[in-house]
């Protein structure tokens, strides 16, 4: 148990007399989901739990018991089943169906993309589901991968039907607007209001995500992002990925339309295309053989990019060509021979005949294999050149070439490696030789690396050939050791990739690492010498020089902060760093007042930054039965502003 959750009150707890809470699984910004044991029924369940700073909020709670009310309504096999709700003391609480397994928005991390088949299935299932709740008049309100949930046993649900509505209640203010701003309809950002086909474009913005790897707009601030959506039309998912049929870059565009009514009606009717394109491309029968047959379905916790879909497959026989049967050997050339000598009597003649047949043989052995069919042909070197280079020299040679390309990190793609047979084997004329073609270096798709220890990290890359140079430590707030950013400089050259978020890089490629050193020490208000302790204990340099300022807040003599890095960026480990060294405040001529009555002395030194002060009994007197007599600090003595300057006032008379 993480030290999180060990101090969780409700860990332990049994709510409502029936649930026992066994350990936090997630945390939203309405509730708080724990997996927990119902004792009455011994079984697993998923325990959402309202924050309890929302208790007192009825708007909050009524959406919360909405939940429930919503999502019990809808009997589908691809919707997470809720079993109960109620409340505990000043706890509101729902009970849903328990899944392990993970999110639709953790295999994307995994993988960046998902494959045709893979998204096809997984789309195939949420829209079942969905269509169940159009149907019922519910609205989701928040499609978005972190809803679809990918459970081991092969079961895809969509769940969280914490922002529905009902179908009719269809107008929303701007603080209702609380589904994800990445999924967000048009119509929610321009006028506020949403029904099924808002869901159905939140479906297309995660298709083309499943299809692509990235979502199709992109913002630092969420209103830019909002703003594209309202204005700009997503693009086909095949600019990105080549690989995506027509069919479903079609099928992205109807479901992400500006206009809601161009738009499928809701997740029926864009289940119904779907399904055709299925058919049309081949997947209909492997999507429904994966949600019929849940238990031989691979679990999505361990699925390699292309076994989303994967069962178990049909059983096959392989179909055996009998052998054929030898001819009949005629009788050789010595047996008739030894036939044809009973029948004579010489034994000069018998050996005569077996001279000439020998001389006979041995000719015709001779023509065979030196310039007959038999004749055998050394390969020749054709690596380097091109595969119709290499064509046309075997050609020559009677030979003929097929290609077969291979992954190389020495030989440049499209370059002959070698051939097999390999150059000088003696081959018969007409053999096919395989000419070996680099496809360059193989590729190897990294998850994200920052967060990883740097270990992790640089087993991640070694592993896909990828060389790492010594680490760069530098100073940050995330934890010593980890990885904070990751860049891959491809072999051939070129500018590096950031691969942080993860990348997809190939054998003989090179990577650095940042890790962290922790946090920079904080050396406002040491002495120089303590600071310089302080810095080089972790590893930096400090330079003899420093920089001096005024400082209002911090000691003459104090060290301030350290300089801005040359270059900007992280400090790393081994930079020299300059102190900057307070001066004290700044320092100002007191001006002089003497001689001047009360009032001009107070605004004359008020105006310059000073503070004026003198006894109270003078503010009965007249401003012009008043003279300054004396003051200290002097007149033109240097001090800080806001220093009190203290006057010694004298009657006029």
């Amino acid at each position: 148990m993480s030290t999180s959750q060990s101090f969780d009150p409700l860990i332990g707890r049994l709510v409502d007399g029936r649930y026992r809470v066994r350990a936090r699984i997630a945390r939203g910004g309405m509730a708080t989901v724990y997996v927990a044991t119902d004792l009455r029924l011994e079984r697993r369940v998923a325990l959402k739990v309202m924050h309890g700073h929302l208790s007192d909020d009825a708007v909050f709670q009524s959406r919360f018991i909405q939940e429930a009310r919503a999502a019990a309504r809808l009997a589908d096999p691809h919707v997470v089943n809720v079993f109960d709700q109620g409340q505990d003391d000043d706890m509101a609480y729902l009970v849903m169906e328990y899944l392990p397994g993970i999110t639709l928005r953790e295999l994307l991390r995994e993988q960046r993309r998902l494959s045709v088949p893979q998204a096809v299935t997984i789309m195939d299932a949420v829209l079942s589901g969905l269509s169940a709740a159009h149907r019922a008049g519910i609205i989701h309100r928040d499609v978005k991968p972190e809803n679809v949930l990918l459970a081991e046993d092969g079961r895809i649900k969509i769940g969280d039907f914490g922002l529905a509505r009902a179908a009719s209640a269809n107008t929303a203010t701007g603080q209702q607007l609380l589904g994800t701003i990445a999924y967000l309809a048009p119509e929610l950002v321009t006028r506020g209001t949403a029904d099924a086909r808002s869901d159905i474009y939140a479906l297309g913005i995660m298709l083309y995500e499943m299809l692509t790897g990235e979502q199709p707009y992109k913002g630092e601030q969420p209103m830019q992002i909002a703003y594209q959506h309202a204005t700009d039309s997503v693009p086909r998912p095949s600019v990105k990925n080549p690989g995506v049929p027509e069919q479903l870059d079609e099928l992205v565009l109807w479901a992400t339309e500006k206009d809601p009514d161009e738009r499928p009606a809701d997740a029926g009717a864009m289940l119904d295309r779907l399904r055709e394109i299925e058919d049309q491309l081949g997947l209909g029968a492997q999507v429904a053989r994966t949600l019929a047959v849940p238990a031989v379905t691979t679990p999505v916790s361990r699925l390699d990019s292309n076994e989303l879909t994967a069962v178990l497959p049909a059983t096959s026989s392989l179909a055996v060509a009998p052998m054929a049967q030898p001819a009949a050997a005629e009788a050789d050339n010595a047996t008739r021979l030894r036939t044809a000598t009973k029948r004579r009597a010489s034994r000069g003649a018998w050996i005569l005949v077996l001279v000439l047949l020998a001389a006979a043989l041995t000719g015709g052995a001779g023509w065979w294999f030196g310039s007959g069919p038999g004749s055998l042909i050394a390969v020749p070197t054709v690596a380097g050149g091109t595969f119709a280079q290499a064509q046309t020299t075997l050609a020559k040679l009677g030979l003929k070439a097929v290609q077969k390309d291979e992954y190389s990190t020495d030989v440049a793609a499209q370059t002959v490696i070698g051939s097999n047979p390999d150059a000088g084997a003696r081959v018969a004329k007409g053999k096919t030789v395989t000419v070996l073609v680099s496809a360059g270096p193989a590729p190897h798709d990294i998850p994200a690396l920052a967060g990883m220890s740097a270990a992790e990290a640089r087993k991640k890359l070694e592993e896909a050939k990828v060389a790492v140079g010594d680490d760069v430590r530098v100073f940050t707030d995330a934890e010593k050791g980890k990885v904070v950013a990751a860049s891959i400089t491809p072999k051939g050259g070129g500018a590096a990739i950031d691969c942080s978020k993860g990348c997809t890089v190939h054998e003989g490629d090179s990577g650095s690492l940042e890790v962290s050193a922790g946090k920079l020490p904080d050396v406002a208000g040491k002495s120089v010498d303590d600071a310089t302790s302080l810095l080089t204990d972790k590893g930096l340099q400090v330079s003899g020089n420093t920089v001096q300022q005024n400082s209002d807040t911090v000691d003459n003599g104090k060290v301030i902060g350290i300089a801005p890095r040359d270059g900007g960026g992280l400090w790393r480990v081994n930079d020299t760093v300059t102190l900057i060294v307070s001066k004290g405040p700044q320092l100002f001529p007191v001006p002089d007042v003497t001689g001047k009555t009360r009032d001009q002395a107070k605004k004359i030194l008020s105006d310059a930054g000073f503070t004026p002060t003198y006894a109270d009994v003078w503010n009965i007197f007249l401003d012009s039965a008043t003279q300054v007599q004396s003051q200290k600090p002097k007149g033109g003595a240097m001090e800080p502003k806001g220093t009190e300057v203290q006057l010694r006032i004298q009657a006029t008379g």
